[in-house]
């Protein structure tokens, strides 16, 4: 499915980052970072952009040549690695910031990710998250078709026990990323850092 959607020309979410990435990567210390679903590139483009050393991984080998050549465009460099993300495994302790933008997967294997992404967070580290709730069903303007694929902020919370929550809050706003999201959208933001223990 996703090889297929992404074989058009055009980069169907857009080129530019994602809105909630773009307004708190300031609060992020840079490094490795590690985007998951990163599709077309656009977000791991951005985050080379601010000087952050980027691994993207996605199961669309098709969305990963795209995102190398969007790289190429913009004259950075980020490495990729095609992976289905219910069977992937995270580098535990690697990863300064980690970003997680309509990132989809059925409950089990999300929650199985979660704990891998507190557990892949160096101290200090920040997981950034923005998701469609189950009310995106209502605005139908993209997402996946079902609420089980969907997220609550209570549900993260719960799943990314472990993260201090610098922002976690349901909203409404206007997703503007690409024609396939396009309108007003029903959004979880979360905005998590792993404790620095032991400074000062």
């Amino acid at each position: 499915m996703w090889d297929e959607r992404y074989a058009a020309d055009e980069y169907v979410y857009g080129t530019e980052p994602n809105d909630f990435l773009r307004a708190v990567v300031a609060n992020v210390p840079r490094g490795r970072a590690l985007c998951l679903a990163e599709g077309e590139g656009r977000n791991a483009v951005f985050l080379a952009q601010q000087g952050f050393e980027v691994l993207a991984v996605d199961s669309s080998a098709v969305g990963l040549e795209k995102a190398r050549h969007l790289a190429e465009d913009r004259g950075v460099r980020i490495e990729t690695v095609v992976a289905d993300l219910a069977a992937y495994s995270i580098e535990p302790a690697a990863w300064d910031l980690i970003v997680s933008i309509f990132c989809h997967l059925p409950p089990a294997p999300r929650k199985r990710l979660h704990r891998d992404v507190v557990a892949g967070l160096r101290p200090g580290g920040v997981f950034i998250l923005e998701a469609y709730t189950p009310a995106q069903l209502e605005w139908g303007t993209g997402g996946p078709p079902t609420a089980e694929l969907m997220m609550t902020r209570d549900d993260l919370v719960a799943e990314l026990d472990g993260l201090e929550f610098e922002e976690a809050v349901e909203r409404e706003r206007d997703v503007i990323e690409g024609r396939l999201h396009t309108g007003r959208g029903a959004v979880v933001q979360i905005l998590a850092r792993k404790p620095s223990w032991g400074r000062g």
